[in-house]
C-alpha cells in the first residue's frame, strides 16, 4: 500500500513513475532489474504485457479508426520491448513509435516531430490522444496538434483537474470518443 501510495503521489506532482523505486531502493537501476527479470523469466510479462493488459475500448477504436480511413500510431515513452509487445498484439495500428527507438522522449518537441512522420500528415492534422498534460496534451498542442486528454490511469485522472487541462480540445473518458473527434 505504501508503494502505491507514493506512486499516487508521483501522479499528482506530474513526476515520473520510474521516481518511485528511488524512494524505497536509493540508486535503483531499473535497467538492470529488467535484465535480471527477462534473465530469470525470459518468456514472463515482468518487463512486458499482453493482450490482458488492453482496456477494452482499444480494438473496437482502432478499428473503426481504420474504417473510417484514419491512420493510428501508438506513441509513448517506452523501451524497444514496448513495440514488440504491441507489435505481437497484432492492433491494427499503422506505425508504432517508442522513444528508445526514436531516440527522443516526450514532452520534448522532437518527439511530437516523429510522430507527425509516422503519420504522413502536417501537425494540424492529427488528434494526439494522451493520459498526461505535461507531457502529452502542452507539448502535442505547442506542435501544433489537436489534443485530446483521456482521463485513465493515476495522471490521467488527476491531472485533468489541472487548470492547463482546459488547454486540451477535449477530455475524454473512453478511447471510444475518438471517432467523434477525429480530424
Amino acid at each position: 500500500m505504501t508503494f502505491i501510495g507514493v506512486l499516487g503521489g508521483v501522479a499528482a506532482q506530474g513526476r515520473s513513475h520510474r521516481e518511485v523505486f528511488e524512494f524505497f531502493r536509493p540508486g535503483f537501476d531499473l535497467q538492470l532489474e529488467l535484465e535480471r527479470w527477462r534473465a530469470d523469466d525470459p518468456d514472463g510479462l515482468r518487463s512486458g504485457f499482453d493482450g490482458d493488459d488492453l482496456y477494452a475500448d482499444v480494438r473496437p477504436t482502432f478499428s473503426r479508426l481504420g474504417e473510417m480511413g484514419k491512420r493510428v500510431v501508438i506513441a509513448g515513452n517506452q523501451p524497444s520491448a514496448a513495440r514488440e509487445s504491441l507489435e505481437a498484439l497484432e492492433l491494427g495500428a499503422d506505425a508504432i513509435l517508442v522513444s528508445a527507438e526514436v531516440g527522443v522522449e516526450k514532452p520534448s518537441p522532437g518527439f511530437f516531430e516523429k510522430v507527425s512522420e509516422a503519420v504522413g500528415v502536417k501537425a494540424g492534422d492529427i488528434l494526439y490522444v494522451g493520459d498526461r498534460v505535461d507531457n502529452d496534451v502542452l507539448p502535442a498542442k505547442a506542435s501544433g496538434m489537436q489534443t485530446a486528454l483521456i482521463r485513465r490511469g493515476p495522471w490521467g485522472y488527476l491531472q485533468a483537474e489541472w487548470p492547463q487541462a482546459a488547454q486540451a480540445d477535449a477530455i475524454i473518458d473512453s478511447l471510444s470518443e475518438i471517432p467523434d473527434l477525429a480530424v
